[in-house]
């Protein structure tokens, strides 16, 4: 099996049981009395797989994206310029030739008109 399927199967396993953990901890503090909500109603036990299951998919995205992120490889040649600034303030001669020129009556103000 290829390196980067085992990486993302083993990161998706972390990110289910962060889910469970991250789950079993809302309904332990019953965080807006979601325990309540889950252990008395007929669906509880589809919103509870739903709670988990999402936050499943979340954490494993989550957590396959930072193990991504970390896989960086430091390069040690410099590129990218001196990073030395540009003088900006030097005058610089533009020839106007007449197709250049608005039309007389016609502004420019950057955005559509209505027609």
């Amino acid at each position: 099996m290829p390196k980067l399927v085992r990486l993302y199967i083993r990161q998706v396993l972390i990110g289910f049981v962060l889910s469970g953990v991250f789950v079993a901890l809302l309904l332990w503090a019953n965080v807006g009395n979601l325990w309540h909500l889950i252990s008395t109603s007929d669906m509880g036990i589809v919103a509870g797989v739903m709670l988990f299951m999402f936050n499943g998919i979340i954490f494993s995205g989550v957590q396959f994206a930072i193990s991504i992120m970390r896989m960086e490889e430091k390069d040690d040649t410099t590129t990218g310029g001196t990073r030395v600034p540009v003088a900006t303030d030097i005058p610089v001669r533009v020839e106007v030739t007449p197709n250049s020129r608005p039309r007389q009556g016609h502004v420019n103000r950057g955005h559509m008109h209505r027609r």
